[in-house]
């Protein structure tokens, strides 16, 4: 008959009085006696064991307990917890280091919990537990976020200003603001955001106020509106001779049967505008920017000799079906995809022009220049004379 096994009793750290243990039978090695003990205590495998003795040592060869021999388990902390142990304690003035999105941010406990209480960013370094903050393999707490609008914030929360650099965009950071539910910071920001837009902020010219300074203004004295924004202004029918336009915002502008006699549009914004009818004898619209422009029946031809100037101009898009440009200079210009059907353009300088996908229907390109230019896709259909080849040879 075989000898009784021998036992051991085994309680949890607390001891045999407060704890309610277990008898388990002694296997052959110490591996079988800690997987018994998971399996007894239901412990996962992540969370690491140890067996002592009533005095505190350590128990690590089975073959030295003897039976019936009472010992204690001591659960010991998981390796996620130790990771997190820089910053799980309670103390206000820990030292937490922050990885927001790539970039490490060293602050303490009392800066993130102290101003916005009630904020997600508090909440989760009040209670490390609840939120089970994850970490980078230095120990740094990840947070998901862009540090270039997040540093703002944590200013905020050390010194209790909120200072945003100029070349940060405010919008960035209320976004931040309104993520962490900080609503003391979006308030600021809101605030920066309305006096940004104050200083930054031009007002167009309205139609109003361009015909009060024509009327204080001589015919043929040049009036200065360079650089300034009529974006989305009504100018139809006005007269605005001589006017100096250059870099002016004319965007989307309404300037049909408009004057603009010797005006000077050089380098001007005039996209989506309409200058139907409009008047544009001797114009200067050097590199100005039309894109997407209706200059539908405009007159470009001064008998006098003085030619409209569209060097180097973005014209793409652009409705000019009708408009008389004999002479014009379109030297270089970016023409594609316009709309020249019926158009006039004798004696022309359309040297080196986009013109692909254009229609140049019905045109007169009577000793038009054409040389360099790209006429790929270029429609040519019933044109007023015909077009000889030394026009478009390099």
């Amino acid at each position: 008959m075989a000898a009784n096994p021998r036992r051991v009793q085994v309680f949890l750290q607390e001891g045999a009085s407060s704890s309610v243990g277990k008898v388990l039978c002694l296997p052959e090695t110490t591996e079988e006696l800690v997987q018994a003990l998971r399996v007894a205590f239901s412990l996962d495998e992540d969370t690491h064991i140890k067996l002592q003795t009533k005095s505190g040592a350590e128990m690590c060869d089975v073959n030295l307990i003897q039976n019936d021999e009472v010992l204690y388990l001591c659960l010991l902390e998981k390796m996620e917890e130790k990771k997190n142990s820089q910053w799980s304690a309670n103390c206000p003035n820990d030292w937490i280091n922050l990885n927001v999105g790539g970039t490490i941010f060293s602050t303490t406990r009392s800066t993130l919990i102290g101003r916005e209480t009630n904020s997600m960013l508090a909440k989760m370094f009040q209670d490390s537990k609840q939120w089970r903050n994850t970490v980078d393999g230095n120990g740094n707490v990840l947070l998901d976020r862009c540090p270039k609008y997040f540093e703002p914030i944590l200013g905020y929360l050390r010194h209790g200003k909120m200072i945003i650099e100029p070349s940060i965009d405010p919008r960035g950071v209320l976004e931040e603001a309104n993520f962490f539910g900080m609503m003391t910071v979006a308030k600021q920001v809101q605030n920066i955001i309305r006096e940004r837009k104050k200083e930054n902020y031009e007002e167009p010219l309205t139609r109003c106020m361009v015909v009060k300074a024509l009327l204080v203004t001589p015919a043929k004295c040049e009036l200065r509106f360079q650089g300034i924004n009529f974006s989305g202004a009504d100018l139809s029918r006005l007269d605005l001779r001589y006017i100096n336009f250059k870099l002016a915002n004319l965007s989307h502008c309404n300037l049909a049967q408009a004057n603009l006699y010797c005006c000077s549009l050089e380098r001007a914004d005039l996209t989506g505008s309409i200058l139907d009818g409009a008047n544009l004898q001797g114009v200067r619209m050097i590199c100005c920017n039309a894109e997407g422009c209706s200059m539908k029946g405009c007159n470009f031809d001064d008998p006098s000799g003085l030619k409209a100037n569209m060097e180097g101009a973005n014209m793409k898009g652009v409705n000019f079906e009708g408009s008389l440009m004999a002479g014009a200079n379109l030297r270089v210009a970016t023409v594609k995809n316009s709309n020249l059907k019926n158009c006039n353009l004798r004696g022309a300088i359309l040297a080196g022009t986009d013109l692909e996908n254009c229609d140049l229907s019905g045109c007169d390109l009577f000793e038009a220049n054409l040389r360099g230019c790209n006429v790929k896709g270029t429609k040519f259909e019933e044109m007023i004379t015909p077009l000889h080849m030394t026009q478009a040879v390099p």
